[in-house]
């Protein structure tokens, strides 16, 4: 997969089911600490809700995914989130579903509808975004190899993540998936550079 589908910032929908309230927030996403993050910041602000249901996708076919029914009947809950995920073809996306309860048992068809529907309300009102998939390259370089490094940058149209030029030259580079091999190639070439997580960028290769 050299691009994903994905949505272009945070959005909201809200459903109400038999006095029940469903809150669904929409978050693209870059890795699990970002989530962990996102819902940490939720329980804080909706801390008097009953349930923080959620789902989430990352990397690339399958990915990598988590569903969580936060006390719900399993199934009912992060399931259908999830599938507003698949339905899309979406990655690098977190929903989580927060439900205030109306007193009113909903059943599990009733659930699934309900997390379902939410979950596909802030969707909708979601921007779809194609991206290239990218993988950062962290490099080392001896200072006399700065001007072949900055041409190769140049050349292949990086994106310079974040630079230090210390005791020598580092860098972050990201890079998209179609010029990765070209790149790395160049790189490890150069006699006094060095991929520093070169076993991340292998593996990565491999998917």
């Amino acid at each position: 997969m050299d691009e994903y589908r994905t949505i272009r910032t945070a959005t909201t929908g809200i459903l109400k089911e038999k006095g029940s309230k469903f809150i669904a927030f929409a978050h693209p996403v870059q890795n699990a600490d970002e989530i962990r993050g996102i819902l940490a910041k939720l329980r804080r602000e909706y801390h008097d809700a009953r349930h923080h249901c959620y789902a989430w996708r990352l990397g690339d076919e399958p990915g990598e995914f988590r569903q969580n029914d936060d006390g719900e009947p399993s199934g009912t809950a992060g399931k259908p989130i999830y599938g507003q995920i698949l339905s899309m073809e979406l990655h690098y996306i977190l929903i989580v579903v927060i439900r205030y309860f109306g007193g009113v048992l909903l059943g599990t068809g009733g659930l699934i509808q309900a997390y379902k529907g939410a979950a596909r309300e802030a969707l909708t009102a979601a921007e779809i975004i194609t991206l290239p998939v990218t993988q950062v390259l962290k490099i080392r370089f001896d200072y006399p190899l700065m001007n072949e490094v900055m041409k190769m940058v140049k050349d292949e149209e990086l994106t310079i993540v974040s630079q230090d030029f210390d005791l020598d030259g580092r860098m972050e580079l990201r890079v998209s998936r179609s010029k990765l091999v070209r790149v790395v190639n160049r790189l490890r070439a150069l006699e006094g550079s060095e991929i520093l997580n070169g076993t991340v960028v292998d593996n990565f290769l491999k998917r």
